[in-house]
């Protein structure tokens, strides 16, 4: 492809397969393009997971979801305060050699036991986090956003390169079977080509006091909260990464959202003459859904974005068959098949950064009411 976009995006999205166009050509876990691996990762001895921040999603998601994976195991917890230590050792029997604060990061370099450090701190402390992995030699997991800027995000990429090592975005949905279909009709052309995306996800956010709303560590609002994987899935359906935003944001409580927006909607456009219109806020509940829009008919999934009941639909009747997994299982294996064969993650740092480069210039499309180009 001559654009420039569009090699990008070959070049980091459809690393698994030299040449292919699409993302659907990739070998998540349940690909039939992973098979070759499966046999040789079960094989294997499962990879350690340290996992870095004992918040919500670590609790409720990550923790669980490594009980049931086949690749890997939960070798050690990073956090700074002890009750949750205290917790968490009982639960997992995590021995107290493999735990850790987070100015003890370090000490990771000679412990055999952690092959992959999972960072799950709020966004502006992910680059911190990342480094001091990479700097004890271990392979990095790391939630999205990658970072707040994408200066961070290319030291992240630096300090993981220079250690030998592999960093990868916990972008789950490119992990779910329903994303997966949608990406597929949509490069197969099953309804005729795709022309326009609409995609939605937000929700009503409760304790003001908390870090999603302090830009300082969270980097933005509901954009870089859950605004991301309405781009990403916009990025699937559209084979490509966007060449040009434009953007506007609202705020109807100026007290609560003093740091962060409350409402963003914004358009993205490609090279191949697809538009994208997205939305996210932290200001009611039940936005959750992606759509495209095609030249013989239009499919999506509402509710899109959930860690479990997604479901599909096409406007020519056929079913969207695809199971239910769990996500971060089916990530995290992902994951450590790719370090175990030794091939490379398709959700890469790289990645990543394209969409920490698109967020900000959303963010200045809707300072400056001007359309952003993407280089």
């Amino acid at each position: 492809m001559p654009d420039q976009s569009r090699r990008d995006f070959i070049k980091t999205a459809a690393i698994t397969a030299a040449g292919a166009p699409y993302l659907n050509a990739l070998a998540p876990a349940l690909g039939t393009a992973a098979a070759p691996h499966i046999a040789t990762r079960r094989q294997a001895k499962p990879l350690g997971f340290a996992v870095v921040g004992l918040g919500s999603l670590a609790t409720n998601q990550i923790a669980p979801a490594l009980q049931k994976t086949k690749n890997c195991r939960l070798a050690a917890i990073v956090t700074g305060t002890p009750a949750k230590a205290v917790k968490w050792k009982a639960q997992y029997d995590i021995p107290d050699r493999n735990i850790y604060d987070y100015a003890t990061m370090h000490r990771m370099a000679d412990n055999p036991d952690i092959d992959v450090v999972y960072v799950v701190t709020p966004n502006a402390l992910h680059a911190e986090h990342t480094i001091a992995a990479a700097k004890a030699g271990k392979h990095v997991l790391c939630e999205k956003p990658m970072e707040v800027s994408s200066e961070k995000c290319q030291a992240m990429i630096a300090a993981v390169k220079a250690a030998g090592r592999q960093l990868a975005i916990g972008y789950r949905c490119r992990f779910e079977p329903h994303h997966r279909e949608l990406e597929r009709i949509a490069h197969e052309r099953e309804l005729g080509d795709v022309r326009i995306i609409e995609s939605g996800f937000g929700f009503q956010i409760g304790d003001p006091t908390q870090w999603r709303l302090k830009r300082a560590l969270a980097g933005g609002g509901p954009l870089m909260d859950v605004g991301i994987y309405s781009i990403q899935s916009a990025e699937m359906l559209a084979g490509e990464y966007p060449i040009a935003v434009s953007a506007m944001q609202s705020k109807t409580d100026p007290v609560k959202f003093k740091d962060v927006e409350e409402t963003m909607t914004f358009e993205l456009k490609f090279a191949n003459k697809i538009s994208a219109y997205c939305s996210t806020t932290y200001k009611v509940n039940g936005i959750n859904r992606t759509t495209a829009f095609a030249e013989r008919g239009s499919f999506g999934l509402t509710p899109a974005f959930n860690y479990d009941g997604i479901k599909g639909w096409r406007s020519d009747g056929k079913e969207i068959v695809a199971n239910e997994v769990d996500q971060f299982m089916t990530e995290m294996d992902d994951f450590a098949s790719c370090i175990m064969s030794g091939r490379p993650t398709s959700v890469p740092g790289e990645m990543g950064l394209r969409d920490v480069r698109t967020m900000m210039a959303i963010y200045e499309a809707a300072r400056t009411g001007k359309t952003i180009q993407l280089g």
